[in-house]
């Protein structure tokens, strides 16, 4: 990964940038974010637990943590 991807992903796994910056920057593909956070170990951000979607963020969270487990 480069110094520029780097730092990018660091910033999004910090809540400093938006995925859509990230796409503006160049990432066309999530799963390219997620592997990037991985290799820095890091976690994506968390969303806020009030406002608009919070019950579709907590079933994504939920399916995400149920493949995880599989994986296991």
């Amino acid at each position: 990964m480069n110094t520029m991807s780097e730092t990018l992903i660091r910033q999004y796994a910090a809540g400093e940038i938006t995925w859509s910056l990230l796409q503006q920057k160049g990432f066309d593909n999530y799963r390219l974010v997620l592997a990037g956070l991985g290799e820095l170990g890091l976690r994506p951000p968390m969303a806020p637990m009030d406002g608009p979607n919070v019950a579709a963020r907590e079933r994504g969270r939920a399916l995400i943590r149920e493949a995880l487990k599989a994986t296991l």
